[in-house]
């Protein structure tokens, strides 16, 4: 295929060009996506550069991207903190444990978080050493072709440096979506980066989406003892989830958790004072209403992070959202140019972005990489847990396919009731013919680990009675899964 030259190409270009250090597989992006691509791709022989743009708090180069430096790792961090707050002051009792003199001190709480954060992002940097990866920092970004090579130019602090690629991969990750008219400053009005950083506990903090960001950053605030209000413009909560999960998910969070939760809310204006950021909103009904918050989060979504790629110099084909147009083995319109992880269709999760950079770089090695998106594990690291993988209930009726369900509550769960987590159930669902599981749906204790059983399943293509007739340990979270699986059939045993 014949690639369109740089549309900026120069003397000085052409030039660098001809000094240029050649690589073989070239990723723009070091997050989940990017630098296990990088990796994988110099572990089967490939000479492979990584360039990445991130910065930390201190202003120093940071690989990871969003997940590891103000994503999945730092929540997760925080999450696990404010729920060993909770069960300090409101669960300990019920285990005969009294404790006196809780204090709570989000300085020491954050400097964890951070120290996590830094340890996973300078192990990245190890991994590329010990892998032979090239590393650049600086963005980069498409400059033109020379012969069979893409041109990538490369600003870092210094001159802008120019290298060459056989091959290359884009994974430059995604961006937080802006609420139109509404600036953030990651001080009253924050996004995922703000809401990651508080220095102290807001005593009213609002949150505008209801999506895993929303709902897991409020859960974090809210357990430390702030006032969380949720406004979701969208009609239902947790859209994507299956709807009796969702229910379930709702009634947890505003019942025992405290979160209040408005569906169908629009926000009509949001206004910045002093201390404080006014929202004017309007509910399901209609009528107006105006709350002040101390600290305010925006997540509405994310969009793809290919502004800056320069796309247009080699032609490469982005959708009128932003996303790289890839089919299904992650190739561009271009020859040996490919693109993963949040740029390109399918869910914005760490695990798929890091799978498609395995696939991209064995298919460039001459290998047949794959990644299947129908098992791809969703997974919202609330309190109780939310995971599921395949078809949602809802879907099925809507595609009009014939199925069977089955399900377990945890609260009939001995391993569950040890822990004092006993809200939630499995729910499995299989093919009314030929019992082939088509989707298994969790909300409980531990449900991102549980529902790595069912993503091997369906894998594997198993049916219902395949996980029916597996033997699992008691007392277990799985049993759980073995007692839905015997539900399809309707022959659970204890419930």
């Amino acid at each position: 295929m014949k690639h369109r030259e740089s549309t900026y190409a120069s003397p000085v270009t052409d030039q660098r060009n001809k000094m240029a250090r050649t690589f073989d597989v070239v990723v723009i992006g070091a997050g989940p996506g990017g630098y296990i691509a990088a990796i994988r791709a110099a572990q089967l022989g490939l000479s492979t550069l990584c360039i990445d743009a991130w910065k930390n708090a201190a202003g120093k180069p940071s690989l990871g991207g969003t997940c590891l430096n103000v994503g999945c790792i730092p929540s997760k961090a925080l999450l696990e903190s404010s729920e060993n707050y909770e069960r300090v002051v409101h669960k300990f009792a019920d285990h005969g444990i009294g404790v006196s003199g809780i204090t709570l001190d989000v300085a020491k709480m954050q400097a964890r978080k951070d120290k996590i954060v830094d340890t996973f992002t300078t192990g990245i940097a190890l991994l590329f050493k010990k892998n032979k990866v090239e590393s650049m920092h600086g963005f980069g970004r498409f400059a033109g072709t020379v012969e069979d090579r893409y041109v990538i130019e490369v600003a870092g602090e210094g001159a802008v440096e120019t290298v060459e690629a056989r091959n290359v991969i884009v994974a430059t990750g995604s961006l937080p979506r802006g609420l139109p008219g509404v600036e953030v400053d990651n001080e009253l009005v924050c996004d995922n980066i703000g809401a990651l950083g508080f220095g102290e506990v807001p005593k009213r903090l609002g949150v505008i989406g209801a999506g895993v960001i929303g709902v897991e950053m409020g859960s974090v605030w809210r357990r430390l003892g702030a006032e969380v209000t949720i406004l979701e413009a969208l009609p239902s909560f947790l859209g994507a989830a299956d709807e009796q999960v969702a229910k379930e998910a709702y009634r947890q969070f505003t019942g025992p958790l405290g979160l209040r939760i408005y569906t169908g809310a629009k926000v009509a204006s949001v206004t910045r004072g002093k201390a404080s950021v006014t929202v004017e909103y309007e509910d399901r009904e209609g009528t107006r209403h105006v709350t002040e918050f101390d600290r305010l989060v925006v997540a509405i979504g994310r969009i793809p992070n290919t502004g800056d790629l320069n796309a247009e110099s080699v032609g490469l084909r982005l959708d009128d959202r932003g996303y790289v147009e890839v089919d299904s083995s992650c190739r561009t319109n271009l020859a040996n140019v490919f693109a993963i992880g949040d740029v390109v269709r399918g869910p914005m999760l760490a695990h798929k972005s890091s799978e498609e950079g395995v696939a991209v770089a064995e298919m460039i090695a001459g290998q047949a990489g794959h990644v299947n998106l129908a098992t791809i594990p969703w997974v919202i690291y609330t309190s109780p847990e939310i995971a599921w993988v395949g078809r949602t209930e809802q879907e099925l009726k809507a595609e009009g396919v014939a199925y069977r369900a089955g399900q377990f509550p945890f609260i009939a769960s001995g391993r569950a009731r040890a822990l004092g987590e006993t809200a939630g159930f499995v729910k499995m669902l299989a093919d009314a013919s030929t019992d082939q599981i088509l989707g298994v749906h969790i909300i409980g204790p531990f449900a991102s680990e549980l529902i790595s059983e069912a993503v091997v399943a369906m894998e594997f293509g198993a049916s219902s009675e395949d996980i029916a007739r597996i033997v699992h340990a008691h007392p277990s979270l799985s049993e759980a899964m073995h007692e839905a699986a015997l539900g399809v059939d309707k022959r659970a045993l204890n419930i």
